[in-house]
């Protein structure tokens, strides 16, 4: 029994990930997904298994073993393009494979369970920007917000334009956006961290794909909640989280209460230990 409560977590996110790779490598007739999702729900599993047994970097190797996979096999070796404008260009092919199946699962309809886990355990852009040294914002959230809708609509009208178009080539541009994608995406966030203090600008400001994390994690189930009982009030959960959640509301409406990344930075620093999964 005491290892079930110790483990439930990484027991949980396996069956889960493993109950997607069986059930899409049998609709879809293509043991990739088996693989992919067995790959991906591995990693996390053993992530979560080295932060209960208090490993410092169990989220860091998390994060290289997904964020590389999806970079570096499905990106440059496969030549998928695994960012919101591949998910559009799929999406306008009527096509439900790979970068479709990827938002379904992580993006859109997996933050019903387990919020912006995404961000905290698998982003290949969080995946550098966490190793900068400004693990805590150093000033106020800034009202750049909005920034991150303009992206996402230009995503949506760049590929929409190369259908309209009717571009040439598409698969070989799709790629090209990848990997010009993401060396915006890491100047940006790169830039933005060394200007606000704030390795996590780049997700709270620019990322267009928190426009379709943010409204599922709203009711996610898998979430950090706090014993009132317990807590002090001391304000060191707030000072630690990156995300600059208020963790010592238990309400969905708390303060930026659909951005927590579930990195547990606020759990790890808790005094009195009120926070919990």
């Amino acid at each position: 029994m005491k290892f079930l409560k110790k483990y439930a977590a990484p027991l949980l996110m396996l069956a889960v990930f493993e109950t997607v790779a069986v059930v899409l490598w049998l609709l879809m007739d293509n043991i990739f997904y088996l693989f992919n999702f067995t790959y991906i729900g591995g990693c996390i599993a053993l992530g979560l298994t080295l932060y209960a047994r208090q490993y410092k970097h169990a989220r860091l190797v998390v994060q290289f073993g997904v964020g590389l996979y999806m970079l570096l096999y499905l990106g440059l070796m496969s030549g998928e393009n695994m960012q919101i404008e591949g998910f559009w260009y799929y999406l306008f092919s009527g096509v439900f494979e790979a970068a479709t199946i990827h938002y379904a699962v992580a993006k859109i309809f997996g933050p019903l369970l387990f919020g912006r886990g995404w961000c905290g355990y698998a982003c290949w852009t969080a995946m550098v920007l966490d190793l900068l040294p400004y693990k805590r914002p150093r000033s106020p959230r800034k009202k750049f917000g909005y920034i991150r809708y303009i992206t996402f609509i230009l995503s949506l009208l760049f590929v929409g334009a190369l259908f309209l178009f009717h571009v040439p080539g598409l698969e070989r541009v799709m790629f090209l956006s990848f990997i010009i994608g993401n060396i915006l995406y890491y100047a940006a966030g790169i830039g933005l961290a060394v200007w606000l203090k704030d390795n996590r600008a780049f997700c709270k400001y620019v990322c267009p794909v928190t426009v379709f994390l943010k409204p599922a994690s709203y009711y996610a189930r898998i979430r950090v909640t706090v014993n009132q009982d317990k807590c002090v009030s001391c304000g060191k959960c707030r000072k630690v989280c990156p995300m600059e959640v208020d963790m010592t509301d238990n309400s969905r409406k708390r303060t930026n209460g659909t951005e927590c990344i579930l990195c547990m930075a606020c759990v790890d620093s808790c005094p009195k230990k009120a926070l919990k999964l």
